[in-house]
C-alpha cells in the first residue's frame, strides 16, 4: 500500500473534465427530447473531424492513467484497469447525457466511445509501466529528490504548466481576477439591494509600468521555484528544478501564443521587461537554493502576496477581448475555461497550501 499522488491528481482531473464538458454553464433549458437519444444516434455524426477523434481520446487518457495509476498504488492490482474503465465511461457518460440540456453542447455516442477507448488506453499505460517497472522507479525518484507528504506541492507544480496555457495579461503572471471579480459581482447584484454593499473606488487602474511588469514576471517565475524549494532538500536538485521551470514557463508561454495569435507570434511576448524578469527570477531562484525549507516557505508566502497585489492593482489586458473571442469561437473552447480558472485560483490554492505548511509545529523530514 502506498499512499501516491495519483488520486488527488486523478479528482483533480476528473473536475477538469467536467468544467471542459460543460462550460460555460448558461443557457441550461429542456430541449423537448429523450436525453438518451444521443446513444441510439449513427456513427459517426456527420460534423465529426480529425481533431474531435483525437482530443476526445487525449482528454480522457490521462484520467485513465492516474485513476488506473492510484488503483494500482493502492493495492487494486488486476482491477485497477477495468474498474479506471468503468468510471471513465460512467464520467462520460453522464457528461454526455447532461449536455442535452445546454444549448451550446451538443452529446454524441461517438465521443463516449472515444471518451471510453481514450481512458482504457491511459489505463492500459498505466498497467503495463507498473509491469515494467517504471512507477517503481518513478516512487524512488521521488523518495530521492522529494520529502514526505510533498503531494499537496507536487499537484500544485503539476497544474502550472496548464494554468500557463490561458493568455495572460503579463506572461507568468497567474491571479490577475479582482477587477473581473467585481464586474461580476456589480452584475450580479444589480437591482437589489446589496449593491450598495460593493465598495466603491473612484481610482482608474494604470498599465503596469515597465519596472513593475519587470517584478511581476521575476516573482511568477521565483513563485514556483519556491514552491519547489518547499519540498526539496538538495541544493544540487534545487538547481536543476529551477532551471526546470524557467524552460517550462517559457516553453508554455510561448505555446499559448502559437494557440491565441498563431506560430508567427510565438515570441511576441518577451519585451525588454520581460526577459530581464526572467533573467533575474532564475537569479534569485538560484541564490536560494541554499535557503531552508521553512523559510523558503515563508518568503514564498510573501512573493504571492506581492504577486497578487501588483496584478490586481493593474487593468486587465487590452487584448483581453479580442483574446477571449478566438479562444471561444476556435477550437479550444473545451480547454478554454479550465485554464482560465486554473490561471485565476492557482496562486490562491498555493496560497492556502502555504499558509497550512507555515502554520505546522514541525518540518517534513
Amino acid at each position: 500500500m502506498h499512499k501516491t499522488t495519483a488520486w488527488p491528481l486523478s479528482l483533480l482531473y476528473a473536475a477538469l473534465i467536467v468544467f471542459a464538458s460543460l462550460f460555460p454553464f448558461d443557457g441550461w433549458r429542456t430541449q423537448g427530447m429523450d436525453p438518451l437519444v444521443f446513444l441510439f444516434a449513427k456513427i459517426p455524426p456527420p460534423y465529426w473531424t480529425w481533431f474531435d477523434v483525437n482530443t476526445n481520446i487525449a482528454g480522457y487518457a490521462p484520467f485513465g492513467f492516474l485513476l488506473a495509476l492510484a488503483l494500482l498504488r493502492t493495492g487494486s492490482g488486476r482491477s485497477a484497469v477495468p474498474v479506471a474503465f468503468a468510471v471513465g465511461t460512467l464520467l462520460s457518460l453522464s457528461m454526455e447525457f447532461t449536455q442535452i440540456y445546454l444549448p451550446r453542447r451538443v452529446p454524441s455516442n461517438m465521443d463516449l466511445a472515444l471518451n471510453s477507448a481514450g481512458t482504457l488506453v491511459g489505463a492500459l499505460v498505466a498497467a503495463l509501466l507498473e509491469k515494467m517497472g517504471a512507477i517503481s522507479r518513478w516512487s524512488r525518484f521521488r523518495e530521492r529528490w522529494f520529502v514526505r507528504h510533498s503531494r499537496g506541492a507536487l499537484v500544485l507544480l503539476a497544474m502550472w504548466p496548464v494554468a500557463l496555457l490561458f493568455p495572460l495579461p503579463v506572461p507568468l503572471g497567474l491571479g490577475q481576477v479582482w477587477e473581473r471579480l467585481e464586474m461580476a459581482l456589480t452584475e450580479w447584484l444589480t437591482d437589489t439591494p446589496f449593491l450598495e454593499w460593493l465598495p466603491v473606488t473612484d481610482d482608474v487602474l494604470e498599465p503596469l509600468s515597465q519596472g513593475r511588469e519587470l517584478i511581476a514576471v521575476l516573482l511568477g517565475l521565483l513563485i514556483p521555484c519556491l514552491l519547489g524549494y518547499c519540498i526539496i532538500r538538495d541544493k544540487g536538485r534545487r538547481v536543476i528544478f529551477s532551471l526546470a521551470v524557467t524552460a517550462v514557463g517559457v516553453s508554455v508561454t510561448a505555446l499559448t501564443f502559437v494557440l491565441s495569435y498563431g506560430p508567427a507570434h510565438a515570441w511576441e511576448w518577451q519585451s525588454v521587461p520581460t526577459r530581464v524578469g526572467l533573467g533575474l527570477g532564475l537569479v534569485v531562484a538560484l541564490l536560494l537554493v541554499a535557503v531552508p525549507r521553512r523559510a523558503c516557505a515563508a518568503l514564498l508566502l510573501l512573493a504571492l502576496m506581492l504577486h497578487m497585489n501588483l496584478l490586481n492593482q493593474a487593468p486587465t489586458s487590452a487584448y483581453f477581448a479580442q483574446t477571449l473571442q478566438a479562444w471561444e469561437q476556435g477550437r479550444f473552447i473545451r480547454f478554454y475555461g479550465v485554464a482560465q480558472w486554473l490561471g485565476w485560483l492557482w496562486p490562491y490554492a498555493t496560497l492556502v497550501y502555504v499558509v497550512m505548511k507555515l502554520s505546522r509545529r514541525r518540518d517534513d523530514a
